[in-house]
């Protein structure tokens, strides 16, 4: 294919038209849950109790990640456009907020809040390698990306990607993100089998996600902002993951030290 050809942002079967975001983002969540069947194995949980919780999970993501968006992008959206998903406005942390809550309410219905972090463990492998893998909608979305590139010598892919709304180069920002997300999922899965401890794969996503977006969020030109600070929404959640991933690690050595000096 033409490296200077963007493709169309999606397909129609008879009169009904298919994005290839959604297309995207929903293999993402079945190759995401079928991971977690096959981490859980290893918590002893089984594969149905998996399953429940994504059909309780994601649609509280999807919830989450459309009110996230709608609440600081600059638009007065009304109260039907709110649910209006095909006219797109979805954001990770929203999504990320929507999700947890939906694992909360899991281990309510099965009156066992004590597997709430071995949940988590289990769910961030699936969750990065989601926003890895949901990041290629934005290239087809033609969003997501960064500055300008003016220089020849770096307008190609996959430093920088063609938009053709802008007649220009742009910063590829979706790709720098997807592939630190699927070095991310590969570390996390080698902590996961690795450490005994519960929250450290937690606490790995929460660090890893953070330092790597807040960087390149920093990059892009479409960012939601807190009101008109000049803050970018994303910048500043991120350092605070980064800072509560570091937390529970410190925590979790802790316990550890004060379970050896018990012993």
């Amino acid at each position: 294919m033409n490296l200077y050809y963007i493709p169309p942002d999606g397909f129609y079967i008879g009169s009904f038209e298919i994005k290839f975001y959604g297309l995207i983002m929903s293999i993402a969540m079945l190759i995401g849950i079928i991971l977690a069947c096959f981490l859980a194995k290893k918590r002893g949980i089984k594969s149905d109790d998996i399953i429940l919780l994504a059909l309780i999970a994601l649609p509280c993501a999807v919830v989450g990640a459309r009110l996230y968006y709608c609440f600081f992008y600059e638009y007065d959206y009304s109260f039907w456009e709110l649910f209006n998903l095909r006219q797109g406005g979805l954001a990770i942390y929203g999504g990320v907020i929507g999700g947890l809550i939906g694992v909360i309410i899991f281990c309510l219905i099965k009156k066992n809040i004590k597997i709430l972090g071995v949940l988590c463990d289990i769910c961030v492998p699936c969750l990065l390698l989601g926003q890895a893998l949901g990041r290629w909608g934005n290239f087809f979305n033609q969003e997501a990306y960064g500055n300008m590139v003016t220089n020849p010598n770096l307008q190609w892919f996959p430093f920088a990607v063609w938009i053709e709304s802008e007649n220009a180069w742009f910063q590829a920002t979706f790709f720098y993100e997807s592939l630190w997300n699927f070095i991310g999922v590969a570390i996390l899965i080698w902590v996961y089998y690795k450490s005994k401890i519960t929250g450290t794969t937690t606490a790995t996503y929460l660090i890893w996600y953070g330092i790597g977006r807040a960087f390149i969020e920093g990059l892009r030109t479409d960012s939601l902002y807190i009101g008109t600070t000049g803050i970018r929404v994303s910048q500043l959640l991120s350092v605070f993951l980064v800072i509560a991933g570091l937390v529970v690690l410190v925590v979790n050595k802790y316990k550890k030290k004060l379970g050896k000096t018990n012993g």
